[in-house]
């Protein structure tokens, strides 16, 4: 039933029944005015969508979400070839930076054999017993160390102590005749033949690096020397070694390295922590710029904005490993024993690891600033903790259990044994660092969910 009612009204009135009614009402100031209500054709609110209940994630929001993050990579190409050159970096910095013996390290020689430091040191051939100091410097320079001639104790202990040189050799006036006689009658060789058949050495071991591969090379050396006299004078090469018979190692290298022990870990930690900056940063963009709450608004969920965001830096992220892998074992020939593609399906998993984390890092904080504090106070932690740079039996006890909970800590082992020992996918050790994985991915992904749906904000 449609009333109409007819009415002159004034100008104040028509403007406050406007602003009270709004576009019910429709008043001309200069004629009479008509106002039309309709009772029984008043429509009602449009009923509600009901979700589908059959799928969690609509395949064509994902499409979408999808499109739409690689759009923006292939918008901003500088900033994904930094991403994907970042790693490459790293790894190539460490692989020619860690490792390494020191060369040209400089050590002070004090030789009493010699009438004074200028004089040449001239050694030995075949089984000549004079200047035996010479001839086992010789074998020294082979070590790649620099000797530094003095004329005195005092001044090569001087030498030490200002720091001109890692430590200082000193050679009695008889030390040939001496070492010949401690030689020739062993167990009856008198006392100050023992004592003159000592060179004196006195180290700088602030350094424990090199100090201790100082002290390597000075034995070997002297191994080396002992051995070439005592064959060319027609002893056995047993009779001035040590009674220790290192046989060739059933893993590793006779002389291991320190790249190979950290290579593992290394790469990983590189993987893990480009990812959570990766994802982190994308997610926090994603918010800060307001694209977050357009989607929620427009009918896509968070889980489905989540596993966007997982499919396309996944895209990324294997794009690191590849290059890392490749610069690692191709160019710089790390020691690598085991399955090549286990060691890649690996390295992606914990990428991945990484990638949740940062999801669970970008839900949790609310500005880069946050997720920046918090990253970098995981990243020492783990490091220190997951026997990347030191063995886990050299940590505190209770610091061990912790290790074992670590994202890292098992991977790496698993890494290690891969590379330097050749298990493959059967041995405990190495299927406990993917489980470990694994676990760490559906943790950190079950985290991001619940915060996205529950999180205020």
């Amino acid at each position: 039933m449609v009333h109409i009612k007819k009415q002159k009204l004034s100008e104040d009135e028509i403007d406050e029944m406007s602003g009270e009614f709004g576009d019910n009402v429709s008043i001309s100031s200069r004629r009479k005015s008509v106002v039309i209500v309709d009772d029984g054709n008043v429509s009602s609110l449009p009923p509600e969508e009901k979700g589908s209940s059959k799928h969690t994630i609509n395949p064509m929001h994902m499409k979408a979400l999808i499109w739409k993050n690689f759009l923006w990579m292939w918008r901003n190409v500088g900033m994904m070839l930094f991403i994907i050159g970042l790693p490459v970096a790293q790894i190539v910095l460490f692989c020619i930076s860690i490792g390494k013996d020191p060369i040209g390290l400089k050590l002070a020689i004090v030789n009493h054999e010699l009438n004074n430091s200028m004089q040449p040191c001239i050694p030995g051939t075949g089984c000549d017993w004079s200047l035996l100091s010479c001839r086992y410097l010789q074998h020294l320079q082979k070590k790649t160390i620099q000797l530094l001639p003095y004329n005195n104790d005092e001044e090569a202990r001087n030498a030490v102590v200002k720091g001109w040189a890692w430590g200082a050799i000193t050679f009695p006036s008889n030390y040939s005749e001496a070492l010949m006689a401690r030689i020739d009658f062993g167990r009856n060789a008198e006392e100050w033949d023992i004592n003159f058949s000592e060179m004196k050495i006195i180290m700088d071991m602030s350094n424990q690096q090199i100090g201790q591969l100082l002290q390597k090379d000075l034995l070997y050396a002297y191994l080396d020397f002992a051995k070439e006299v005592t064959v060319a004078c027609n002893y056995s090469e047993k009779l001035t070694s040590i009674p220790i018979s290192f046989k060739t190692p059933i893993f590793g290298p006779y002389d291991p390295n320190f790249t190979d022990f950290a290579a593992p870990g290394v790469i990983l930690t590189i993987i893990f922590f480009l990812s959570v900056a990766l994802t982190s940063g994308a997610m926090l963009l994603e918010r800060n710029e307001g694209l977050l709450e357009r989607s929620l608004v427009s009918g896509v969920t968070g889980t489905e904005i989540l596993f966007g965001q997982v499919i396309t830096q996944f895209t990324v992220m294997f794009g690191q490993v590849v290059m890392v892998l490749i610069v690692s074992f191709a160019i710089f020939k790390v020691t690598c024993e085991g399955d090549i593609g286990w060691i890649a399906v690996l390295t992606t998993l914990t990428g991945l690891c990484g990638m949740c984390f940062g999801f669970v890092i970008a839900c949790f904080c609310d500005n880069e600033r946050s997720a920046t504090y918090v990253a970098m106070g995981s990243f020492l932690p783990i490091v220190m903790l997951c026997g990347i740079i030191w063995p886990i039996e050299g940590m505190h006890p209770f610091l061990k259990y912790i290790s074992f909970l670590l994202p890292l800590t098992k991977s790496t082992d698993s890494m290690r044994s891969m590379l330097a020992r050749g298990w493959m996918i059967s041995e405990p050790s190495v299927y406990y660092g993917f489980i470990s994985t694994l676990i760490w991915i559906s943790i950190f992904m079950s985290l991001s969910i619940l915060l996205i749906k529950f999180k205020k904000g």
